[in-house]
């Protein structure tokens, strides 16, 4: 047992040493803290429809500015309903505490904190004349210069929480049991599907949290009771799923939640034979997509870009995609057009006849 303790105290000071080393360049807590330093009111806020880690990253750093900034008021707000079996874990197992969100009350925070998203992103939840104080993502951005305090876009790292884990040890902050399990599962939810490679800054956070967070918080996140509907969104995306060589094209029906299609994209590019991935979905008058690759020669957020040329809007990373289209009508024949459409330019864009398409289901069981 000792020797074991021993390990796992040599593992905690790796890490933190690499963290330093990472870091000591360019130490960007302390700019974040003098960026707030005369705020009274601060608002950490990030994308419409959060996932786990712009929640998680997002309660991360509203725990720090708590703690670091004591006569500042800070609140913690979200736009945009929390839903889907993965989402749920948040809301039902974190102490996080909302304010509701209100667009008439921006106007009284004199800092605004964006995650996980940029001002230009089309899920921004802020105005588009309102300029946050500060800027923290890892998405890259859309060719707009950022203007705020302070921006840490980091397009190496593979999780928003990752940095604010990086702050907490810029600072030599220490994480309690609950949040170092919320950042874990954050961190582990991001780099999930698409063969994605952890980076440096993930693999030390990844390390060290696993020694910190609290395993029976961890255990319950990572298998949250799911609802029936993301039973039936799976057997849609299996019956409805072709394969086009190496890419499946899936879609689902209506959705509730806007988690769906990424968590069944992940799914399919399990396939052995696929390394793309494109599942589409209705969700309000939009045709929302999830596109996903393991080529390491491609991005999927390059292609998704030209997917959505004057269609709708795209971007992501280079293994991970989405985007939506505003449908014209929601009726049956408008929603197949407007998939067909993405389909065959996604074709294109990989160079893969139409004519090669095959049902998924009924290939697996002809092998």
């Amino acid at each position: 047992m000792t020797a074991f303790v021993e390990s796992c105290v040599q593992t905690v000071a790796g890490s933190a040493g690499a963290v330093q080393r990472l870091t000591r360049r360019n130490p960007r807590a302390a700019k974040l803290l003098k960026a707030l330093a005369n705020k009274k009111k601060i608002l950490v806020t990030t994308h419409l429809h959060p996932d786990p880690d712009a929640l998680g990253s997002s309660y991360a750093l509203y725990t720090l500015l708590t703690q670091k900034l004591k006569d500042a008021e800070v609140h913690l707000s979200v736009k945009g309903e929390i839903t889907g079996g993965l989402n749920a874990a948040f809301t039902r197992y974190t102490n996080m505490s909302l304010t509701p969100w209100d667009d008439a009350a921006l106007a009284t925070y004199d800092a605004v904190v964006l995650l996980d998203s940029q001002p230009a992103f089309a899920y921004s939840p802020l105005p588009p004349d309102m300029v946050p104080t500060a800027v923290i993502d890892h998405h890259p951005s859309l060719g707009h210069r950022l203007q705020c305090a302070f921006c840490d876009v980091r397009t190496d790292v593979g999780a928003t929480s990752s940095i604010i884990f990086n702050y907490f040890m810029e600072l030599e902050m220490g994480i309690d049991p609950d949040l170092s399990a919320t950042l874990l599962y954050a961190i582990e939810t991001d780099l999930a599907g698409a063969a994605r490679q952890p980076a440096k800054l993930d693999a030390i956070a990844l390390s060290s949290l696993t020694l910190t967070a609290d395993m029976r918080k961890l255990y319950e996140m990572r298998y949250v009771d799911l609802p029936r509907a993301y039973y039936i969104a799976y057997a849609q995306a299996l019956l409805s799923a072709e394969v086009y060589d190496n890419l499946i094209v899936a879609h689902l029906d209506r959705i509730d939640s806007l988690e769906k299609p990424a968590v069944i994209a992940d799914f399919l590019l399990r396939y052995d034979q696929a390394t793309w991935c494109l599942v589409t979905a209705v969700n309000g008058q939009k045709l929302v997509m999830s596109l996903r690759t393991t080529d390491a020669k491609q991005s999927a957020g390059h292609r998704m870009g030209r997917i959505m040329r004057q269609l709708g809007y795209g971007g992501g990373h280079r293994s991970k995609a989405g985007g939506y289209i505003d449908l014209k009508s929601e009726t049956p024949a408008e929603i197949e057009r407007t998939r067909r459409t993405v389909v065959a330019r996604l074709l294109r864009c990989l160079k893969i006849p139409a004519s090669h398409g095959q049902s998924l289901v009924r290939l697996k069981a002809e092998e």
